[in-house]
């Protein structure tokens, strides 16, 4: 961004939407909440740590003497297992319901509470057995289904930091993951079912484990029977040895700054960045904003998140923060479109599900699919629906109330990032007043704001970078093995604050909108206009499903702006359709942000994650050979929209 220039506020959002009355009555929070966290921070923190049991009560909440590097609750010890698990059995809740599982060929199976200490017990003693103590690190490389939580809460159970790899990701993914971490096991399956067939996952393993000297164990759930390599005295059945084990396992008490899991940030270049998250402060924030911000009530509410536990919000929103608070969930293995594209909505229909947490990618896929799909099912049990990834255009937003949430749900569209590791800025449902595409405010307790170039606060109106201004629990303490780049990479672009990478703008009362990325911010003609705004611009005309905006180097303009865009099922590709669009960004943002370039494609290219690939997109629109597509869920799919456009392109 140009110092002498904030990001244009285009897109202006009018609607608004209370909170439903009885939700507000009820709710978990309260605007009280934001008082009392303005008057004392520290205080609000350490209240919310008391929500979990301590086995050393900490008296010190926040040491903050060397920054950027944070300690929280320092002198406190706690088993995050404990917390997730024996806990709610010990108060009289062993037979609630922890894990709805929902296998993607249609097997089913409900773990109690009762039922999952027992397994995670039983994970632990298994992984004593094989030599894993306390600061040890393991890998883990798994399929959506309930013994990758089993895995990860018996890592936290012994102390050993767990390293869950996302279990798309190639051999030489998993190998430098592996290596940074330097594991002593791995943990796997045989494979997975994905769009309807076995999808191995030993292979890459195997593969991996030949550049990973420090792994001694290789220990394999069986989910699909598919036939598997195997290397004696090396791989372990992880039913073989789990089953033999006692089903009672003491669990430590850890310091609350023990590390408690590294977690790689995909999209980076050359080593990876490992992520280090603690122990006693990020549970206390994961497990407060999911009882917050999803006013999760555990006798009665059914939560999903369809995120996947390779990903941040897994680790947060579906095993950490979920089970903290005794909630009863359900996990999909599988993809949203098996074996039919209403499997989501037959999943709440099942379930009861109340409480639903997906991405935008997922909302505009549903949105392509067609308003008939959902209706066909009973939606009426959800009362609270999240958005979670990246920012969700006010389009989507409202098609996801109306279409999902019969009109009626509050939506929590929530920011965070791996970093920061818990939820930091969203509506509350009981409290806020919500607007379409806005994150809103910071949750109470975190502090955030947006400056410019200069590190000045920008007004009401204004656009820039976002920021945060204040340590928080469930902060990173570092990147693992790398204090100077964790200094250089968040801390040095503005002194003193924590740097996000995103840009973001405040409305003229004061709320956030999140823009993307900052490298996803083009420069045209002397102004800087967010891809955000204009793919939120396209997504709003009735014809269009979705939108991947870029800025392309141009000779007269700096950057031009190119968009590729899916048509809603009814549509068709024309040159009137696209000259029509245009002419609606022009319309919605103003002339300045028509974009030069618009093509018609069936598919953009995206990680497992559901993050679309801009820099791939960027390739196209300037003409050159397009970079490495490996992260990508689906690589054909370049191979598709090159084949879509005109020759010579």
């Amino acid at each position: 961004m140009s110092s002498n220039e904030s990001l244009a506020n285009l897109l202006k959002e009018e609607r608004r939407f209370t909170p439903p009355a009885e939700l507000a009555a009820a709710a978990n929070v309260t605007a009280a909440a934001y008082a009392e966290a303005k008057e004392d921070r520290l205080a609000f923190w350490a209240k919310q740590a008391r929500r979990l049991s301590w086995a050393t009560e900490p008296t010190e909440t926040l040491d903050w003497s060397n920054p950027p590097f944070a300690k929280w609750f320092a002198d406190g010890e706690i088993n995050v297992a404990y917390n997730c698990v024996d806990r709610h059995v010990e108060a009289g809740h062993g037979d609630r319901v922890a894990i709805h599982f929902e296998g993607e060929p249609g097997d089913s199976r409900a773990i109690t509470y009762a039922e999952l200490k027992d397994q995670v017990s039983q994970a632990a003693n298994a992984l004593t057995e094989l030599g894993v103590v306390k600061g040890d690190r393991v890998a883990v490389y798994m399929p959506m289904i309930p013994e990758a939580a089993v895995a990860m809460l018996a890592c936290a159970r012994i102390g050993a930091a767990h390293s869950v790899v996302f279990g798309g990701f190639s051999a030489e993914a998993v190998a430098s993951r592996v290596q940074d971490a330097d594991a002593k096991l791995i943990i796997t399956a045989d494979g997975g079912y994905r769009r309807g067939k076995p999808t191995a996952l030993k292979p890459a393993i195997d593969e991996a484990v030949l550049s990973c000297p420090t792994v001694e164990h290789v220990l394999v759930v069986r989910r699909t029977g598919q036939e598997t390599a195997w290397t004696e005295g090396r791989d372990v059945w992880w039913e073989e040895i789990t089953g033999r084990q006692s089903t009672e396992h003491a669990p430590q008490p850890h310091n609350a700054e023990h590390p408690l899991f590294i977690l790689y940030t995909s999209g980076t270049t050359g080593k990876p960045k490992g992520i280090l998250h603690t122990t006693g402060g990020y549970l206390t924030q994961a497990a407060y904003t999911h009882h917050a911000v999803f006013d999760l009530k555990p006798e009665t509410d059914v939560y999903w998140c369809t995120a996947d536990i390779g990903w941040v919000t897994g680790h947060s929103y579906i095993v950490y923060g979920p089970l903290a608070n005794g909630a009863t969930q359900v996990m999909y293995e599988g993809t949203p479109d098996t074996p039919h594209q209403g499997r989501f909505w037959e999943i709440i229909q099942k379930y009861g599900v109340t409480l639903l947490y997906t991405a935008p990618t997922a909302i505009r896929t549903f949105m392509k699919w067609g308003d008939d799909i959902p209706a066909k099912f009973d939606l009426s049990s959800l009362r609270i629906l999240g958005s979670v990834g990246e920012p969700i255009n006010p389009e989507a937003w409202i098609w996801y109330r109306e279409h999902i949430g019969a009109g009626k749900t509050p939506i929590v569209d929530t920011w965070w990032q791996t970093e920061t590791g818990a939820m930091m800025i969203s509506p509350l449902p009981g409290v806020t007043a919500t607007k379409p595409g806005s994150a809103q405010t910071p949750l109470p307790g975190i502090s955030a704001t947006v400056v410019d170039d200069e590190a000045h606060e920008v007004p009401n109106g204004g656009g820039g970078y976002l920021v945060l201004t204040e340590p928080w629990p469930s902060m990173l303490r570092t990147i693992w093995g790398d204090d100077q780049r964790y200094i250089d990479t968040y801390w040095s672009r503005f002194e003193g604050r924590y740097f996000a990478g995103d840009g973001a703008k405040k409305d003229d009362d004061g709320d956030l909108w999140l823009l993307g990325r900052v490298d996803d911010v083009m420069l045209v003609s002397g102004h800087n206009i967010s891809t955000t705004e204009v793919e939120s611009a396209l997504v709003s005309h009735p014809k269009v499903a979705e939108a991947a905006v870029v800025g392309a180097t141009d000779a007269t303009t700096g950057q031009a702006i190119a968009a590729f865009v899916i048509l809603r099922g009814t549509a068709h590709d024309s040159d009137e359709l696209v000259g029509e669009l245009r002419n609606h960004v022009a319309k919605v943002l103003g002339p300045i942000a028509k974009p030069k370039m618009i093509k018609i494609v069936s598919e953009l290219p995206k990680t497992r994650s559901g993050k679309i690939m801009r820099r791939l997109l960027r390739d196209i629109a300037e003409g050159r050979e397009v970079g490495d597509t490996t992260t990508l869920a689906d690589s054909s799919v370049m191979d598709v929209i090159q084949s879509q456009l005109p020759a010579g392109e």
